[in-house]
């Protein structure tokens, strides 16, 4: 049976949409709280999702669990075994790709549509193309090498790449449900309020997509796990992780 395990930071930034699509293919569900599991025994899965988070890719020295989450990461690619980040879970996958990750200056908070390039149009992207999907991030990623770049915006030119068929990095939250919008209004309250927006305006946002944003993001996952490689077999524990893992910021 295939496993796939989700690294959560948030209660409520969960799978989303994403979850039914795992079970219907076939998949065993599990999470790991980061912060509170120990991250340093998870065995390799057929698919790993990092999830987001509010802290920084480089915020090791006050959360130190994240170097455990980028053994784990950069133990999937070697391995090239599925992996999907989204928001921090994207940051990691760049920084564990040697790219750098770093403050924006601002925040990029609301619902708005990616622009594709042209690569990302003829990607498991291409239904996204005027969709407005949530963003909720004042850090950004640049390019690794190697790495397909899919999406931006114009407040962040880097919000999705690719790596081979395996890897897919989303700075948004395509999985977020707008129905769920709630939890996230009142579990990021404080950040909201230091950034001036008004909840109001988000909850009138999610509105308006709630009945074509679930379903396009929902093409978009099962595109992607449709076009998965075969997973490997199971690999040792004890693998050597690669020896790209960034160690700077922008």
């Amino acid at each position: 049976m295939k496993t796939a395990l989700a690294i959560r930071h948030l209660h409520f930034e969960d799978l989303g949409s994403l979850q039914p699509l795992l079970l219907e293919r076939g998949y065993t569900l599990r999470y790991l709280e980061a912060g509170t599991d120990d991250l340093r025994d998870a065995a390799l899965a057929d698919l790993l999702v990092v999830l987001g988070g509010p802290i920084g890719a480089f915020d090791e020295q006050l959360y130190p669990f994240l170097l455990d989450e980028l053994t784990l990461i950069e133990r999937q690619l070697q391995q090239q075994r599925p992996l999907l980040g989204i928001c921090l879970g994207a940051q990691l996958i760049a920084r564990a790709l040697g790219a750098r990750v770093g403050d924006m200056g601002f925040k990029e908070i609301g619902f708005a549509p990616l622009t594709l390039s042209a690569q990302g149009q003829a990607s498991v992207l291409a239904g996204l193309q005027g969709v407005p999907v949530l963003h909720w991030h004042g850090d950004r990623f640049e390019l690794p090498d190697g790495a397909i770049p899919l999406a931006g915006t114009a407040l962040c030119a880097n919000q999705a790449f690719s790596v081979g068929r395996h890897v897919l990095a989303l700075q948004c939250h395509l999985e977020a449900q707008p129905q769920q919008i709630e939890r996230w209004l009142i579990g990021h309250a404080c950040e909201l309020s230091q950034s001036g927006i008004d909840p109001r305006r988000l909850r009138c946002q999610a509105a308006a997509v709630a009945s074509s944003l679930p379903a396009a993001a929902q093409a978009v996952f099962a595109a992607w796990l449709d076009a998965l490689p075969p997973s490997p077999g199971k690999a040792s524990d004890c693998s050597q992780p690669p020896t790209s893992r960034s160690t700077h910021h922008v």
